[in-house]
């Protein structure tokens, strides 16, 4: 059961942001995500949190500045989701800018797992680094930095997770999740957290004289990494995030971005000048995701390091090719683990594990976040590891902290989960084969003690209706180039409609003639077989769609009940533009 439900808003912050120039509608759905001001929206450089309130960061940029200085040998060790890759890209491209002599490894997430450890540095100690600096990893790599410190290496560890019980012993941390820091925007990325260790670094080589006149590197230049890493990893969109992504998105629209991207984009069927988040998130982020996912992360960290347009366009396809086999793998994946849940009451259930022998470690995370879109339950989906080992991807809802779920049962259980990390949506964790049916168990009951039966109710936030008047072309064309993404989630408006005309497009797709008051509206319902009734209450977007030139105001269907109040007939969940990636 799903239910549509109008987002509240404060009218008075609705009504000032509206005297204060904006649409009333987009005044209404800013207000809504706690926006008050329109100076809220302003997105400038010079509003940005600054770098000085991140602990460690001072004492980080010394570091780097003294070992650019000595020519020491610096290595990036990166983790191989988007995040890390961007990341990666970033620190490589401005730590050359700066005259460092510095490389990069990415573990093979079959080989070695996440994070820094001691197999990774062991790897790591061939290239003879001085100092090895993480990105997007690190924070819980104890043992790894131990290992570094044994053979004289310094580790630099820049990360945005969640740390363990206790910290890594490295020369420098720089989270803005670690104990003391005081840094007010919690929700960086690990791209933006390398970003700001850039600053940092910047002024620590200015202070020293090491930059002539006009010879300074911008690091906006790197912003649209930024965008794309803090996009892709679906962290909340702060009004600091929102700033960086806002600023990185103008970069790309002007034909700014790295080669790569670019390239990404184009081979996407995506235009560089009319980029959206939407763009990065479904698009962009999925085929750098499948490096990491099916292959080798290098293959999409050189993409974003390169700046020969040919080898970008060539690394590209190279990608979009690996993401087209993962979808295949996903598809087949998702029809087995359908079968798997008709076989029992999914209903009765406040939590979902799901194994099967065939599935593909690098995609259970997609699966299992699928699965919890359809059905509203926290989600973990194993695959099979090393030596009898199951490797587990989780996702959650609403309500339902899983890193802190999985803590409280390796407390309850403590041979049962052989390690475990992540964050309150999202976790990762390595059980063995033979106790996935206890694990199953332990799961479901700290479930059941963790979720009441309205969590595992389905609310679908919208904006409430549109009038007809205002669903048109201009407010498309002004709602979609914003800033959306998690925790300031893009425009949804609900409303009923008479179904004029509907039939199937591209093979997947359900396009609809919709009618309300008397007007007709262009529709589409991605990836929907079944025909649509005659009546739908409907939750949907203001789309533009653009073909052969010519523009026009479509809506794009995210759930849809026969009437309003009754079970969904079909729902997309936040997922629909996911699957077209």
């Amino acid at each position: 059961m799903s239910l549509l439900t109008p987002r509240p808003y404060p009218p008075e912050a609705a009504q000032r942001l509206a005297a204060q120039g904006l649409h009333p509608v987009l005044a209404r759905a800013a207000a809504a995500r706690g926006i008050c001001d329109r100076s809220e929206l302003a997105h400038t450089l010079s509003g940005l949190l600054p770098y000085g309130r991140l602990s460690g960061i001072r004492e980080m940029a010394e570091i780097l500045a003294e070992a650019i200085a000595a020519r020491q040998r610096l290595l990036v060790v990166a983790d191989y989701d988007s995040d890390g890759a961007t990341a990666c890209a970033l620190a490589i491209r401005a730590l050359r800018e700066f005259g460092a002599d510095v490389d990069y490894i990415v573990p093979n997430r079959f080989e070695y797992g996440y994070g820094l450890t001691p197999e990774i540095v062991e790897w790591a100690a061939h290239k003879r680094p001085d100092i090895i600096v993480t990105v997007d990893n690190g924070i819980a790599s104890v043992a790894g930095v131990d290992a570094a410190n044994a053979k004289g290496i310094r580790v630099l560890v820049t990360d945005h997770h969640l740390p363990g019980p206790s910290l890594p012993p490295a020369a420098a941390i720089v989270n803005p999740n670690q104990p003391g820091c005081e840094f007010p925007s919690k929700h960086l990325a690990g791209v933006g957290v390398i970003f700001y260790v850039m600053a940092a670094l910047r002024a620590a080589l200015r202070d020293r004289g090491e930059f002539s006149a006009g010879r300074e590197p911008h690091l906006a230049r790197h912003l649209d990494l930024v965008a794309l890493g803090t996009i892709a990893d679906v962290v909340t969109l702060d009004a600091n995030n929102r700033t960086l992504v806002h600023r990185g998105l103008a970069r790309i629209r002007a034909g700014l971005a790295c080669p790569g991207i670019q390239a990404l984009l184009a081979v996407a069927g995506r235009q560089a000048r009319r980029a959206s988040t939407a763009d990065l998130a479904f698009a962009v982020g999925p085929r750098l995701n499948a490096a990491g996912r099916l292959d080798d992360m290098s293959l999409g960290i050189e993409c974003l390091i390169t700046d020969d347009p040919d080898r970008a366009t060539a690394l590209a396809q190279r990608l979009d090719q690996l993401n087209r086999e993962r979808r295949g793998i996903e598809h087949t994946m998702q029809d087995e683990a359908k079968l798997r849940l008709d076989a029992i009451d999914v209903a009765a259930r406040a939590s979902l594990s799901l194994f099967d022998p065939g599935w593909h470690p690098g995609v259970i995370g997609i699966l299992a976040a699928r699965v919890k879109d359809r059905h509203h339950r926290p989600v973990i989906a194993f695959a099979p590891g090393d030596s009898g080992e199951l490797k587990g991807s989780g996702r959650s809802i609403p309500g339902f902290h899983l890193r802190d779920a999985l803590d409280r049962i390796a407390k309850q259980h403590p041979d049962l989960i052989l390690k475990f990390g992540g964050h309150a949506m999202a976790a990762g964790l390595t059980v063995r084969q033979v106790d996935f049916a206890r694990f199953t168990e332990a799961f479901e009951a700290v479930a059941q003690q963790g979720l009441s039966p309205a969590d595992l109710e389905r609310v679908i936030p919208t904006d409430g209706s549109l009038a007809v008047d205002d669903a048109n072309l201009d407010l498309a064309d002004l709602l979609e180039p914003l800033v959306w993404g998690q925790g300031f989630p893009p425009t949804c408006f609900q409303d009923t409609f008479t179904v004029a005309a509907q039939r199937v497009v591209g093979g997947h797709h359900r396009k609809l003639v919709l009618e309300r008051e008397g007007r007709s509206f262009d529709a589409i319902a991605f990836f929907t077989a079944e025909p649509l009734p005659a009546t739908v209450h409907a939750a949907y977007r203001l789309a533009v769609n653009e073909y052969r030139g010519a523009r026009a105001l479509q809506l794009v269907l995210e759930h849809w009940e026969s009437e309003p109040g009754r079970t969904a007939e079909r729902d997309h969940g936040p997922g629909a533009q996911g699957l077209m990636a």
